[in-house]
Formats: structure tokens, sequence, C-alpha cells
């Protein structure tokens, strides 16, 4: 597949996430958008107007690609911070609705990108270089992960099937997103339809460790201890 192919597989499953999220965000009420979520110390505001603000950096990068000038994720080093802390503070309805309109920012943009903007490079906020292709993975990660935080209903496994193939794309964004240290691992996801992947972590001797495509993502994400895995589960660094 060309960068443009692959671009335009991840961007439907981009959409579909978003569909998610539109249809799980109108159902929370009030209460519901102050109730905390799954990530310590931040309240459902916070993770909806972090991944709100994240549809918004991303889309910065995008244009980065597309241009070639130089359009970062976010305008200071606090700016992130900020927006999420100002963001949580606002009326659910509010928080629904800019969950609802920056998703469809992103993915309106991105639709309408020409084809050598998937091969274009930006560099992100902690200044890793990725290309336009690159940046729809990283919002399908946030997207998927987040939801599955958003602690209402959606679980790794879900939100794996609603992946399908680009199921592989997020669990790599994972790994790298380590760097270096990870311990020596041949990891393989088994899908219901005897499907496997595998992915090949740290250096030395690697131990397998294989799950189902749910279990895999949540350990890989930091979200699950690895108790539902079969091998012998090494630690991961902190992650997320």
């Amino acid at each position: 597949m060309t960068a443009s192919e692959r671009a335009h597989a991840l961007l439907a499953r981009v959409r579909t996430l978003h569909d998610e999220w539109a249809l799980v965000a109108r159902g929370l009420d009030e209460t519901a958008v102050r109730a905390p979520s799954a990530l310590p110390g931040w309240a459902r505001a916070h993770l909806m107007s972090h991944v709100a603000r994240n549809a918004d950096a991303l889309g910065n990068l995008l244009n980065w690609a597309k241009t070639g000038v130089e359009t970062p994720m976010y305008a200071t080093a606090t700016a992130r911070d900020e927006g999420i802390e100002a963001g949580a503070a606002r009326s659910a309805e509010e928080i629904v609705a800019d969950v609802v309109d920056s998703g469809e920012r992103f993915t309106d943009l991105a639709a309408s990108l020409p084809d050598d903007a998937w091969t274009g490079e930006a560099r992100d906020r902690l200044g890793r270089t990725m290309t336009g292709e690159g940046v729809l993975g990283k919002r399908l990660s946030e997207a998927s992960i987040h939801l599955v935080d958003l602690d209402f209903g959606y679980d790794f496994a879900r939100v794996a099937a609603l992946l399908g193939s680009e199921f592989e794309v997020v669990v790599s964004i994972a790994i790298a997103s380590y760097g270096d240290g990870l311990p020596a691992v041949l990891l393989v996801a088994v899908g219901d339809d005897g499907t496997r992947r595998e992915w090949r972590m740290g250096t030395g001797d690697a131990v397998k460790v294989t799950g189902s495509p749910g279990d895999v993502l949540a350990w890989i994400t930091g979200r699950g201890d690895g108790s539902t895995l079969d091998g012998e589960v090494p630690p991961l660094p902190h992650w997320l």
C-alpha cells in the first residue's frame, strides 16, 4: 500500500472512533462529566478536554506536514496543560460539543489533504519527527486508549474490535512511546479468528507473552498488569 492508501485506511478508523466518542459523550450529563475518569487525578471533564485539544493540536501537525511551515502542536510549553484545566471548568454541554466538533474538524482536515502530505514531516511536542500518516496513527491511538480511560462502558476488547486491522498501529505506537529500556519480549496477539500479530521488544533473549488483542493492548498501554496474558510477563517502564 502507498502512504496515501494507508492514511485513508487509518482515517476511516479514526472516524469510527470519533463516532464512538460522539455517541458516549452525548450520553454524559453534568454529574457524569464531573466524575473521575480512570486516569488518576483527572475527572472525565479533564480527559474530554484533553481529547478535544489533542485533535486540534494534531491538526496543526497535519498542516505542517502539508505545507512544510512549522506549526507546533501547542503555542507554548504550558499551553497543553492550561488548555486541559481551562476546558475542564466549562459546562458539560460545552465540553461534549467541543469533543464532537474538534473530532469533526480533524477528520475534515485530514480528508482534504493531498497525497504528498502523508509523507510530509512534522515534529510532535517532544520533538519527535513524524509523517502526516504518523499523525493519523497518533490520533487513532489517543482516541482509542482514552475511550477506555473515560470509564464509561468501553474496555480494551471492545476498542480492539473497533480498531480492526489498525490495532497493530496502536500497539506499535505504544511500544515506540516507551523509548529505550523495554524488556526483551516477543508479544503475540491472537484474535478470535486465530489471526496472529507479533512485535519484538527490547534486546536479548525474549520471553514470549501471548494474549487476546484487548489484553495485549491493555498491558502495553500500562492499563493492565498482564495477569490475563500467557507467559512470564515482565514489568513495563512507566508510560502514560
